[in-house]
Parts: structure tokens; C-alpha cells; sequence
């Protein structure tokens, strides 16, 4: 028996028997759900035909509150879809993938406990640290990625934070029914550690990250970075930062040799609703091996069409522009988001120009508790990949309603 199936063995037979379960406090209990329909259209300059993808992913989730402190999560994920695309699972390789793969999961099943000093959950669960860029749930994707894992949280002093997370598995965002089997789920010896301090609208952590992939040795590494935000009014308005360093080598049985940097610098400017950015992110590169990130939610990095989710060999430099905010007048004051960015891609090595790419995206409010959303993501190919366009069109409905009163 594997510790991961050990581990849920253990964990569903003693909810089962628990006559706590069943004793749950209704009052705190809920039942949530979240379902989303979307469309995603692929212009690839690769294929001769694009791909249309309509998949509708609902989420559904069980919250109980067996005694004080503690809480149980059992949650549900399916995807329905049609159209002509690559999911991945479907083998219709003739058009442009679209990484929405129909089926059926359990999403999360844990067990947590935690009061104000702290807590320790145990179970299948989602984990996004920091910014997600390197450990998150790639949540932009219609199956969720989510952890077989234990975590504990600790606040010694106001202000400091320590996480720390084992992972025994992770449930990859290509789903349990992807074609190839190493994109399904990998089997883990993972250790994370984060260190945060919060001190007025500024914040440094300080992380570890021993990633063990037991079944590609050649993606373990080891991670240990520093990471400071903040903004110089409190209010959040004017000049604000976001600086990161971080070093990534060899780790456990990979059989490379390897040191890679990775830094970040983004200065922002806050002024009422809207925030500009500008950005140099660096993915070291040394024409062999690069620095990866496999545990991130890579949509939110390095551009919306996903040109980046393997860093290249000789490395990534990523420089953009960015601009949003909310908006709206009456009913709908600041129920708008809109977002504008671009980006020029370049190697690590020899500054090779890979390309450049326009993003926009506006977000609203429909009847009923509807959120829409309209996103276009457009990539120019010079020395990397091809010419790619991909435009969304999505609503979600959320809620939780509680079990009783």
C-alpha cells in the first residue's frame, strides 16, 4: 500500500466512524459550490484548424464542524465539455490544446484543527503560498491541482507566520485521465517552508522549497528565496513594490548539476481605483537546464497564453507593462475590473529576443450573482514557438449556504 493510499484509507474510515461527524454543528456546517462555464477559443499558427472548447466544471464541496476548532472538508469536482480540441485526454491532436479534460475527482478531502496560534490540516487540500509562484492550485484551469498532504501553521508573535507543508502527492491540473500518465499525478517527497513577517503594509518572507518528484528525478530541486512587498502609504495608494530573490539547484536523485537564479522587480503606482506596473522577472537558463517552477500556478506568470509553463534551457527574462483597476457608476461602482498588459520575452543566454505578447481582460457582474469575464491573450513569435491568439468567455456562479440556522 502506497502512503498516499494509506494516508485516505486512514482518514475515510475514521470520518466514517466517527460518531462526531455525524454530531457536526449544523449552524457552522455548509455546503458550497462553485460552477463555471467556459469558452476558449485557440488561433494556433501550428494547426490548421483552431480550437473551440465549451466546458462547464462544477465544484461542490461539504464543510462540517464536528467540535470546536475543528473542521472537515469533503469536495467534489466534475467537467463536462464539447468542441474539437486537444484536452489532452481526448486525443484529437489535429488542433490546439485546451487543458479542460472531462471526468470526475475528489477535489479536497482533509481534516483540520486551529485555533489563534495555529493549526495542522491532513488530507487531500488546496495550497497556494504567497503569490502562487511557486506552489499554487492553477485555478485558471477548469480541474483544480490540489495536494495529498499534511500542513501546519504556527503564529508564535503578531505579525510572524510559519507554514510548513509535506507532500506525499500532487493532482496535476491535466486531470486523472490525461493520455500521458506522468501528467496526471506525480508521486512526491516534498517539503515546504515559509517564513513570514508582517509589519505595517510591509511584508517579507523567507521560504524553503525541497521538491522530490519520485517518479522525474530530473524535476527535484531545491528552492530558498526572499521576498518583500509593501507599499509606502498605508492606504495603498502611490508608490508600492514587490522584490524576490531566490536560488534553485539540484536536489535529491536528479541527475544534473545545476545552480540557477531567479529574481523579480515590480514597482507599482496606486492612484484611486487603478495600479500601474512595470516588471523584470528572471528565470536563470545555462543552455542545458533551467529554473522551473512545476508546482505553480503558471497562468498568472509570463503572459495568459501560456507560452512559459516549461522554462526554456537558456532561460527566461520577462519585462512588462501593466495596468487595471475596477470601475462602474451606481449599482455597479467598482463591480468592473479590467486589466491591460504586455510583455517582451528574452532568453537568459544571449538576450534572443523569444517574443512579445498583449494581454486584456474585463471582469463584471450579471443577474442573479453571475460574474462574467471576457480575456484575450495574444502572442508574437520571434525565436520561440508560433503565433497564438486565445479569447475566454466565461461565467461562474458561487456560493455557500449554511445547512441550518
Amino acid at each position: 500500500m502506497s502512503t498516499s493510499v494509506g494516508l485516505y484509507s486512514v482518514i475515510a474510515i475514521g470520518l466514517l466512524a466517527s460518531p462526531a461527524l455525524y454530531a457536526a454543528d449544523a449552524a457552522k456546517s455548509s455546503f458550497e459550490w462553485d460552477l463555471r462555464v467556459r469558452h476558449e477559443s485557440v488561433d494556433d499558427a501550428g494547426f490548421a484548424r483552431n480550437a473551440e472548447a465549451t466546458t462547464a466544471r462544477l465544484r461542490a464541496g461539504l464543510r462540517l464542524a464536528p467540535a470546536p476548532g475543528w473542521t472537515v472538508l469533503l469536495e467534489g469536482e466534475g467537467v463536462a465539455g464539447a468542441g474539437n480540441y486537444n484536452s489532452g485526454a481526448n486525443g484529437k491532436t489535429q488542433y490546439p490544446v485546451v487543458m479542460d479534460p472531462t471526468g470526475a475527482e475528489l477535489n479536497q478531502a482533509w481534516v483540520g484543527w486551529k485555533n489563534a496560534q495555529g493549526g495542522i490540516t491532513v488530507g487531500r487540500q488546496r495550497i497556494a503560498l504567497d503569490n502562487q509562484r511557486w506552489v499554487g492550485n492553477v485555478g485558471w484551469r477548469q480541474n483544480e491541482q490540489t495536494f495529498d498532504a499534511i500542513g501546519a501553521q504556527w503564529k508564535p508573535v503578531a505579525g510572524l507566520t510559519l507554514n510548513y507543508f509535506w507532500l506525499d502527492k500532487v493532482h496535476r491540473a491535466a486531470g486523472g485521465n490525461a493520455l500521458n500518465t506522468l501528467a496526471r499525478a506525480r508521486d512526491l517527497d516534498t517539503h515546504l517552508l515559509n517564513l513570514a513577517f508582517k509589519r505595517g503594509n510591509q511584508q517579507w518572507v523567507g521560504y524553503g522549497y525541497l521538491h522530490e518528484d519520485k517518479d522525474v528525478a530530473s524535476a527535484s530541486t531545491a528552492t530558498w528565496g526572499l521576498r518583500w512587498t509593501g507599499a509606502l502609504d498605508k492606504s495603498g495608494q502611490g508608490f508600492g513594490w514587490a522584490a524576490e530573490l531566490a536560488r534553485q539547484t539540484d536536489y535529491a536523485q536528479n541527475p544534473a548539476h545545476f545552480s540557477h537564479n531567479y529574481w523579480l522587480l515590480e514597482p507599482s503606482w496606486a492612484q484611486g481605483k487603478t495600479t500601474l506596473r512595470a516588471g523584470w522577472e528572471h528565470l536563470g537558463g545555462d543552455g542545458v537546464t533551467a529554473l522551473q517552477t512545476p508546482l505553480a500556478t503558471l497562468h498568472a506568470f509570463n503572459g495568459w497564453d501560456d507560452q512559459f509553463g516549461v522554462t526554456p534551457v537558456k532561460g527566461l527574462e520577462d519585462r512588462y507593462l501593466s495596468a487595471g483597476g475596477k470601475f462602474g457608476r451606481g449599482k455597479y461602482d467598482s463591480k468592473l475590473a479590467w486589466a491591460v498588459a504586455w510583455h517582451d520575452y528574452r532568453s537568459d543566454m544571449g538576450s534572443v529576443r523569444y517574443g512579445r505578447e498583449w494581454n486584456a481582460s474585463l471582469g463584471f457582474p450579471l443577474p442573479g450573482g453571475l460574474n462574467g469575464l471576457v480575456k484575450l491573450a495574444d502572442y508574437r513569435a520571434n525565436a520561440f514557438s508560433r503565433d497564438n491568439t486565445k479569447l475566454w468567455l466565461q461565467v461562474e456562479w458561487r456560493g455557500t449556504r449554511a445547512l441550518a440556522q
